[in-house]
């Protein structure tokens, strides 16, 4: 079982380094989606800086790959632990994939996908935690705020270790992803202090959400972005 879990392990990465999101907006509109709005190889910036199809599509797949592995490691009799790990290397792959020069995306839906599998209680905790941050007002916080929670929830629940742990890696591999992806043009508008602060809380580099989201590509590459969110 070792050596299959050895195998599977590296398969897991490498599907989960395939970026959609990057093969989607690169073939179809021509365009090289590091260079628009976050700069981020996922979903939500194939959403806004493409097209909101596609992004939508890109969400589900990064979402069901995770789960999909995990659970086949499930079907195959493996122990807790190697599912957790399996899940784990997924993220890894979507966040710093071969294909890529491990550069890509935050991997906030394949997290989901997987601790969400994992631990299906968690999505009562995700909610929970999200709604709990938007009534105090901190719209920007709820997703971060959800995903700490799903951990916690699951050692509160007293579920086995080795799944607490490994959710709460998840948790932490979100984080440092976060922090310390690559600079964009706007990186130099903040100190380093308040860089590392935004992209911890609100996962942008700099406070304005709206100046951020509604960046504008080169002007030479216009007219495909607009057809590709028709």
């Amino acid at each position: 079982m070792l050596v299959e879990f050895g195998l599977f392990l590296a398969a897991s990465y490498l599907i989960g380094s395939i970026p959609l999101a990057y093969i989607i907006a690169r073939w179809r509109y021509g365009l090289d989606i590091r260079k628009y709005v976050s700069g981020q190889v996922g979903a939500s910036n194939l959403y806004r800086s493409v097209s909101k199809k596609a992004g939508i599509l890109v969400g589900l797949y990064d979402a069901g790959k995770g789960a999909l592995l995990v659970w086949i490691a499930h079907l195959l009799g493996m122990e807790l632990y190697m599912e957790v790990a399996l899940g784990i290397a997924v993220v890894v792959g979507h966040n710093w994939p071969i294909f890529l020069r491990f550069n890509a995306g935050r991997g906030l839906a394949t997290t989901a996908g997987v601790a969400f599998y994992l631990f299906p209680w968690g999505i009562w905790a995700f909610v929970a935690g999200a709604v709990f941050t938007l009534l105090l007002g901190a719209s920007p916080l709820p997703v971060l705020v959800g995903l700490a929670a799903i951990p916690l929830a699951s050692w509160l629940f007293q579920q086995p270790l080795e799944l607490t742990l490994g959710l709460s890696a998840l948790f932490l591999i979100l984080v440092v992803r976060r922090v310390t992806a690559p600079k964009t043009d706007r990186s130099s508008l903040v100190s380093t202090r308040g860089l590392l602060i935004n992209r911890f809380l609100f996962d942008r580099d700099i406070r304005d959400g709206k100046a951020w989201i509604t960046f504008k590509p080169p002007a030479a590459d216009k007219t495909n972005t607009r057809r590709g969110n028709e």
